[in-house]
């Protein structure tokens, strides 16, 4: 294919309640690492502040630590939760954080997912997706433009507001909005010609709602008259993966039932609805539902082809939602092997090598015996030379 699809990871991150919060976030940095040198393009960090298993609650800390370990991966918001913070201070954490970084950072926005959050500000979820409109338009207006902004609601009061510093990045980095299954994200992503992060992408409600999220967004921006870019799509999946099948079904033993248990009776979050009630009934879903892969890198290819059918025209970037399913050594070689088999087939890398040892392995016999001949001729004018010295 000729479109160079960009590879990178959602990191909430998941961990399990009761174990070594120290040790866990710096596994996290180290993975970044580890993605950085595998050739990942981006990694996004989330923020989360209840529940025991989301532990990162600021995505811009996170992201500064990483940028200091890191020389190539784009760092991302994934997501600041604006319902929680004032626009304002959004925008300038990340303009500072695009100078500091040299560039490498995105935001993304979404209205906080979970209930247990909000609930300890005064915000409950029939405030948030409000909130998240109203905080966007405003960071829009304060990273597009040098001209005060005032704005109000119940929530904020802003008078003639400006940011500090202008971004680094020209004309501005990467800003993208989550999307589950409603249509709030791709209305919002339309209206302001950003990105999409469809993080839902693989659930049933939204699997089926991929192409009627771009085309929620294409209306949006003619109503505007605004643009949008499949480009910036993002699409979010569950992938793991091993030499083999039975491998990988061996590492996700570690982790999985945790993380269903997290989705089943903890999060308040039922789009996110994981039936399950043993390691392998699990497996089961994910592989046969569609939700995700747990196998082969051929089964991760299958998978991306499947979500890039189903999207209908096509997107930008594949994330993988970083699940804790393996332990560190398992995830570390699971996205070892995607980037050295799963990449190429969608980055334009695996068709030229491919054909290359095509064309020779067809050329070979030819060429053998030519080559052959060049020895054996060689061979006997060394021998006419040494005869006619007399040895």
């Amino acid at each position: 294919m000729s479109h160079r699809m960009r590879f990178g990871i959602f990191l909430a991150p998941f961990h399990k309640p009761g174990i070594n919060p120290t040790l866990a976030l710096e596994q996290d940095l180290e993975l970044i690492q580890w993605l950085d040198r595998c050739g990942y393009d981006e990694a996004w960090c989330g923020e989360h502040h209840s529940a025991g298993t989301e532990i990162s609650a600021s995505p811009e800390i996170f992201m500064a630590v990483a940028s200091q370990r890191t020389r190539h991966i784009r760092l991302g918001t994934g997501v600041v939760s604006v319902s929680y913070h004032n626009p304002l201070w959004v925008a300038e954490r990340i303009v500072q954080l695009d100078h500091l970084t040299r560039g490498r950072v995105m935001l993304g926005v979404g209205p906080g997912s979970l209930p247990s959050d909000g609930i300890m500000i005064g915000l409950s979820q029939s405030q948030t997706r409000g909130l998240l409109e109203d905080g966007l338009g405003v960071i829009m207006k304060l990273l597009r433009s040098e001209e005060p902004v005032t704005f109000k609601n119940d929530r904020w009061d802003l008078r003639d507001a400006r940011l500090h510093l202008r971004p680094y990045s020209n004309p501005l980095f990467d800003v993208a909005v989550a999307a589950v299954a409603s249509p709030t994200g791709p209305k919002l992503a339309g209206m302001h010609g950003v990105g999409l992060l469809s993080i839902g992408a693989t659930t049933a409600a939204g699997f089926d709602a991929l192409a009627l999220h771009w085309n929620v967004m294409e209306q949006q921006a003619a109503h505007y008259g605004t643009q949008v870019d499949r480009s910036k799509w993002r699409l979010v999946g569950l992938v793991h993966c091993a030499e083999t099948m039975e491998q990988a079904y061996r590492d996700v033993e570690y982790g999985i039932e945790q993380w269903f248990d997290y989705f089943q009776a903890v999060a308040a979050f039922p789009q996110m609805a994981v039936p399950g009630n043993n390691v392998k009934e699990m497996i089961s879903f994910i592989n046969d539902s569609g939700f995700g892969a747990i196998g082969t890198p051929d089964m991760v290819k299958a998978q991306i082809d499947r979500l890039w059918q189903q999207s209908n025209g096509g997107f930008g970037a594949y994330l993988m939602l970083a699940h804790n399913w393996a332990n560190f050594d398992a995830t570390r070689r699971s996205y070892d092997l995607i980037a050295r088999h799963v990449f190429p087939h969608f980055q334009g890398h695996h068709e030229p090598t491919m054909a290359a040892s095509a064309r020779a392995r067809a050329a070979r016999p030819e060429l053998a015996a030519v080559h052959s001949k060049a020895v054996e001729d060689a061979t006997q004018r060394f021998q006419a030379e040494t005869a006619s010295r007399g040895g």
